[in-house]
């Protein structure tokens, strides 16, 4: 009697499916109405999010990262409002390839916070297929990216980068 012949999963196709990227994720996540809401999608593709995050992490990180850099302007927008503008697009601001400065630094500041919730939360959303890099190694990316963000709010709110006082 012969042996059955044992042909392996992959040389059948029987292997499972790749897996599929999450589906775009079409509603932005609206902010107050004064400041412009947020595009998942291209938060994803701009802050090179990988796709293991869901799109219910990315959205509760995007949230925090709205609340965050709305408080950091608070101030500054009722005075925007008091002056009387109606969104932050309408606030007077140069403009870059046609869109207005402050627009430009908002969205960069809510892109950075929730890169940093994300790496910070889901450490091996930034480490490599082969694990070179150990969770360690992620603390300053997350430094760095907080202070991108707060760069960007100190920019639309006319503050230099630094405060420095004498001893």
């Amino acid at each position: 009697m012969t042996e059955p012949l044992i042909i392996p999963a992959f040389a059948t196709n029987v292997c499972d499916p790749p897996v599929s990227p999450p589906a775009p994720l079409t509603a932005p996540v609206e902010h107050d109405g004064w400041f412009p809401g947020v595009d998942l999608t291209a938060l994803r593709a701009q802050a090179r999010i990988r796709d293991t995050v869901t799109p219910e992490r990315l959205r509760e990180a995007a949230l925090a990262a709205l609340i965050w850099v709305g408080d950091q302007l608070a101030d500054w927008q009722a005075a925007q409002i008091a002056a009387g503008y109606a969104t932050l697009a309408a606030v007077p601001a140069p403009t870059i390839e046609g869109e207005r400065r402050t627009l430009i630094l908002y969205r960069q500041a809510v892109t950075a916070w929730t890169k940093a919730l994300v790496v910070e939360r889901y450490r091996d959303t930034d480490l490599t297929g082969a694990g070179e890099r150990r969770a360690d190694d992620l603390d300053p990316a997350v430094g760095e990216l907080r202070r991108d963000a707060i760069h960007a709010v100190r920019a639309i709110l006319g503050r230099t980068r630094t405060d420095v006082e004498l001893i």
